[in-house]
């Protein structure tokens, strides 16, 4: 009897330290990506590094994407010079051009990406909109919030990381 109780715990826990391990790395990998912004210029992840990042996820249509973007063009304002990077990735479902209008419409001063198939799957995006990441200065993932979250949630994430 202690034979037929005994391998099943011990299969259970060799799925749960592999699990385990794999949600480790998955929280503190380096995703690293190439994307097109609304020019069709190249832009790297990498370009950023040893900054603090939010990616955000979103697209033109989005009631609670629109309401986030204000608090980040006052963010980057506020810390850009400090050692943070802002990054919106738009889904982009009404194509380059209309994210551009958008950009300009509502004066966003930082870096708009277009996203990819592979970086949504990458980043294991987006059960909603927006998704939005916070990396640390490594490029790991700190934190990941999907809906809108106010100001101050990002505010704190920011001067945590930046050591303020």
């Amino acid at each position: 009897m202690k034979a037929k109780v005994g391998l099943p715990l011990v299969l259970l826990a060799i799925a749960l330290s592999v699990s385990c391990l794999h949600q480790k790395d998955a929280g503190s990998a380096k995703l690293n990506f190439v994307l097109q912004d609304v020019d069709g210029k190249e832009v790297k992840l990498s370009t950023f590094q040893g900054k603090v990042i939010i990616l955000d996820f979103w697209d033109t249509w989005c009631p609670p994407c629109k309401m986030e973007i204000p608090d980040f063009i006052d963010l980057y304002s506020q810390y850009r010079d400090k050692g943070f990077q802002m990054v919106g990735i738009a889904l982009g479902r009404k194509g380059p051009g209309a994210v551009k209008e958008f950009m300009q419409e509502k004066g966003i001063n930082y870096p708009v990406l277009i996203a990819t198939k592979e970086i949504l799957r990458a980043y294991a995006c987006c059960r909603g909109i927006p998704t939005t990441y916070v990396l640390n200065k490594k490029g790991e993932i700190y934190k990941k919030y999907i809906g809108y979250r106010e100001r101050s949630v990002f505010e704190e994430d920011i001067r945590a990381l930046l050591g303020e």
